[in-house]
């Protein structure tokens, strides 16, 4: 039987929330790591676009559909709170990074913060994409086993580290592979069932790796500081508000942390999901690379980029069918509501646009690989606001997703140009959901040069 959350308050005209508790301690914990569409799916065939569900030893509050999730992104009445809703998740690992704040805070910050993200800057970080980008794919071996996750993740962080760090010039390849797993612990701690420091646990795997990146980042800091150069480490030690408000020391690292992790997780598995698709559809993959043939360079620019219309379709049905941030997390701080039913303070909500993603309601054929939906004829992303959602929406909307766009397209036109590559038609990836989501196969492909008569 369904249980209630809690009952409105007497006299009011406010639903109760219904749910169902999961398995004893755990929840629906494992269900989640397994298969979250599937979970969400049962909670809106069985209780709607809001229920509750058990997960991490909290009940949350599943926000399902377009409908639901603008109004709780949106936040009108400020009920919810971004960094509370997420700290229970990641706070120990990523605390002090922009989605975990709020109110002046969060203001405070990203004022400061998005002078490091305009349309200059964001040029002369592809000006400097370009070369570190040749330089990393000079060092794949095409076979017909290659894993494009792991070698786009190593390609990734590398970027992430030359870019946003300006390099990391007194660090041995073992303390940058040292760091690279830090990032995946303090990721993957995020559904750990053990939540203290008991060894051998994902969550004292992850409070490990929070340590080992702010004493990487903490020893770079002095020199970032001395000098202004283009990374965004650098920037970060010299931006200021319109207010002439800077960051200190704590709050630069914070950020570095934050931003690497998210700067190379969310890429990777876009990407990675582009080269699935695009190897199971070569006409597809024959369209985009005659487009980044047709700019007749190896260093296209920011603007030119943009001129990539159809790797552009790519990556946002990739965004639709494998939304990097499933879930966004948000905590009630007072008594509130969502699409008429009542959330009492201190309920956890969960946020679920890779559901929304899904729906049928809003994309016909969603399991279908379909870039076409979002070309101007059709523009299926138009029929609601929020039915496209990949970076949230509201004051914390992703202040990153114009870098992230270019990166992505930059690295992707590197690829068509040097490598062609295939994928079985029946291939599916085998994503694990322990974190943000990866296929736990490392995503084998078949890749090879592509032919010099073709560049």
């Amino acid at each position: 039987m369904p249980k209630i959350l809690a009952d409105p308050p007497s006299q009011s005209t406010l639903l109760p929330i219904s749910g169902r508790s999961g398995l004893p301690g755990i929840g629906h914990s494992l269900e989640y790591i397994r298969d979250p569409l599937n979970l969400m799916q049962k909670q809106w065939e069985t209780f709607g676009e809001i229920s509750w569900f058990s997960m991490v030893g909290k009940r949350w509050v599943a926000v399902l559909g377009p409908d639901a999730c603008q109004e709780v992104l949106l936040n009108k009445d400020k009920a919810f709170a971004n960094g509370d809703g997420w700290s229970i998740l990641i706070g120990p690992f990523f605390h002090g990074g922009l989605m975990l704040l709020d109110s002046d805070e969060h203001l405070r910050h990203r004022r400061i913060m998005q002078q490091a993200f305009t349309n200059s800057r964001l040029q002369k970080t592809v000006d400097a994409l370009n070369p570190a980008i040749a330089s990393a794919l000079d060092g794949w071996t095409p076979t017909n086993d290659f894993h494009a996750y792991t070698a786009l993740k190593s390609l990734t962080l590398d970027l992430a580290t030359d870019i946003f760090m300006g390099g990391a010039e007194n660090s041995s390849e073992q303390e940058i592979l040292a760091v690279q797993n830090a990032f995946i612990d303090c990721v993957q701690a995020a559904t750990s069932l053990i939540r203290y420091r008991v060894p051998g646990t994902r969550w004292k795997r992850g409070l490990d790796g929070r340590k080992i990146l702010d004493k990487f980042f903490r020893q770079y800091l002095p020199a970032r500081r001395s000098a202004e150069t283009d990374d965004l480490f650098s920037v970060l030690c010299h931006i200021e508000s319109d207010g002439g408000q800077r960051f200190s020391d704590d709050e630069v690292v914070d950020h570095m942390i934050f931003l690497l992790m998210a700067a190379h997780d969310t890429s990777t598995i876009t990407l990675s999901t582009m080269m699935q698709y695009l190897g199971q559809y070569p006409e597809w993959r024959d369209r985009c690379r005659a487009e980044s043939l047709a700019l007749g360079t190896t260093s296209p620019t920011y603007a030119d980029l943009d001129g990539l219309g159809s790797l552009d379709l790519v990556m946002k049905e990739c965004l639709r069918i494998v939304s990097p941030v499933p879930v966004m997390a948000r905590l009630a701080t007072r008594d509130t509501q969502i699409q008429g039913h009542h959330v009492p303070a201190g309920t956890y909500a969960a946020v679920v646009p890779h559901f929304t993603h899904h729906m049928s309601q809003y994309w016909p054929d969603p399991e279908h690989f379909d870039p076409e939906r979002f070309a101007e004829h059709r523009r299926e992303d138009k029929v609601h606001r929020y039915a496209w959602e990949p970076f949230g929406g509201g004051v914390h909307k992703c202040l990153g997703m114009h870098f992230a766009g270019a990166e992505i397209k930059a690295i992707m036109h590197h690829l068509l140009l040097r490598f062609d590559w295939h994928v079985e038609a029946e291939y599916v990836a085998p994503l694990n959901f322990t974190s943000l989501p990866f296929p736990s196969d490392g995503q084998p492909i078949d890749l090879q040069f592509l032919d010099t008569e073709v560049r």
